[in-house]
């Protein structure tokens, strides 16, 4: 949940406690529904189905505080980035499908793990000088054609 009330999706797992105790993510915001952690909170975990729950001081049984949500979009590459990992619905992006983890398509949670990148470094490093000299060879050729327009305009 954003500053102004409007939610926004993330993909980052980055969550923490702020200081009353909601979890929220790396960038502060909270978690819809919210989900607030008691002081009195020995462990605290998180199940592939979303569950959250802790365990208090002399007491072994594992109580349910909350539920995490994940929600999919029929166009994710229709959301907007509007920084701080949070993505916007658009539009282009459709409604969100919400539901819970591990239930009809919409994956697991895992606790301490974070997705990593899918992209090759060196691949992409690859494609990166390679674009950068066809770029430098296009300047030259922009170059030469406007020293032979320069020398056309003075013979005229």
């Amino acid at each position: 949940m954003q500053a102004d009330g409007t939610t926004g999706y993330t993909r980052d797992g980055t969550f923490h406690l702020n200081a009353i105790g909601q979890v929220v993510t790396a960038s502060g915001f909270t978690l819809e529904p919210a989900i607030v952690v008691p002081d009195n909170a020995k462990t605290f975990t998180v199940g592939q189905d979303g569950t959250v729950s802790i365990t208090v001081a002399g007491d072994a049984a594992a109580q349910v505080i909350g539920n995490l949500q994940t929600a999919d979009f029929i166009n994710p590459a229709g959301l907007q980035a509007i920084g701080n990992n949070l993505f916007p619905e658009t539009a282009a992006s459709g409604a969100p499908q919400v539901g819970t983890p591990g239930l009809n398509g919409f994956g697991t949670a895992l606790q301490r793990t974070l997705e990593t990148s899918n992209v090759s470094t060196v691949e992409e490093m690859v494609n990166m000088i390679t674009t950068q000299r066809a770029y430098e060879m296009n300047s030259k050729v922009i170059s030469t054609a406007n020293q032979m327009l320069g020398a056309l305009t003075q013979k005229l």
